[in-house]
């Protein structure tokens, strides 16, 4: 299978990476030609635009920082629609709202294409690796015939459903990592503040029951310093903001999610839209007067999982 992807920024050229390191034939784009580059010396061709990339390919992948600009490369002039031909399959795995996926899907659908939603959750030090998870939702047709693919760029793949269904579950997951990372921000100042050692909590936590991935991964970033995740308060404000929309366009009257909206949108107001999200620790930072600071943490996470071939994930109530 012939693969195009448009968007190489820290998630996507990773996911392209793991696609040409396992032998895909691939054509890649991206505004900044030179976020391509790594990948053209590896192999990889470069592509001129969405729509002739679409002529050359089986599957058009888009991993694009906002629903307008995933929209702008899927309908507009030179666009992957201005080529699509039946069978074709794109794969959004931008993390984008699950109604203007289903607003493409349906023109894609017209077309004749096949329409896959397929956003990834783990983090870019996973994605780097192939050991990323992948949701997908589309036909259960169109998934099997994508699975080849989504098991090299990821380790664990989860059919969540028709299309928009997996939009809807990333940014769900992004709202709990989110609410998390909050949380862990306040425990580790009052920590701090509290006269704890800060190395000797962040293992408290993470034996304990109130440990988690955001821990694990954030956590070490922030003692580091470096609070470096390769993800920015406004890409955290768009999916939360997402998450939000969901549940009023459904009546569900939530009161956390409102709250970590403020913070966030605080947070970018304070120190801009490209601000490293776990810097949101910063405002209280800077309310007590203290650095959260401990040694022997990195400054970036590294995935020390060997790479292995990706699978489904089958939900026990499926297999009943």
């Amino acid at each position: 299978m012939r693969v195009g992807f448009i968007g190489l920024g820290n998630v996507g050229a990773k996911l392209a990476g793991s696609l040409l390191r396992n032998g895909t034939d691939l054509i890649v784009r991206d505004l900044d030609k030179s976020a391509a580059q790594p990948l053209l010396d590896a192999g990889a061709a470069w592509g001129e635009s969405p729509a002739t990339m679409t002529e050359q390919v089986d599957l058009m992948i888009t991993c694009l920082p906002s629903p307008a600009i995933s929209a702008a490369v899927v309908e507009g002039d030179e666009g992957i629609l201005s080529s699509l031909k039946p069978g074709q399959m794109w794969a959004e795995m931008s993390t984008t709202d699950e109604a203007e996926i289903r607003r493409l899907g349906a023109k894609v659908l017209a077309a004749g294409g096949e329409p896959i939603d397929c956003p990834v959750s783990g983090g870019c030090h996973r994605a780097d690796t192939g050991n990323i998870a992948i949701f997908a939702g589309c036909e259960r047709s169109t998934f099997e015939r994508a699975l080849p693919v989504l098991t090299t760029m990821g380790r664990r793949i989860l059919h969540t459903g028709e299309l928009g269904s997996a939009s809807m579950l990333k940014v769900m997951t992004n709202y709990l990592a989110t609410a998390n990372l909050v949380t862990l921000a306040e425990a580790l100042v009052t920590s701090k503040m509290a006269g704890m050692d800060l190395g000797t909590t962040y293992e408290a936590i993470r034996i304990s029951s109130g440990n988690s991935f955001v821990h694990e991964t954030e956590s070490q970033v922030i003692l580091n310093g470096s609070r470096d995740i390769n993800f920015t308060m406004d890409l955290v404000s768009k999916d939360i903001g997402i998450f939000q929309s969901i549940a009023e366009r459904h009546g569900v009257p939530l009161e956390v999610s409102p709250l970590l909206n403020e913070i966030f949108n605080d947070g970018r107001e304070r120190y801009g839209d490209r601000e490293l999200s776990p810097n949101i620790i910063r405002r209280l930072e800077d309310a007590v007067g203290i650095e959260i600071l401990a040694p022997g943490f990195p400054a970036e996470m590294t995935d020390d999982e060997p790479e292995a071939p990706g699978y489904e994930v089958v939900p026990a109530s499926r297999l009943s």
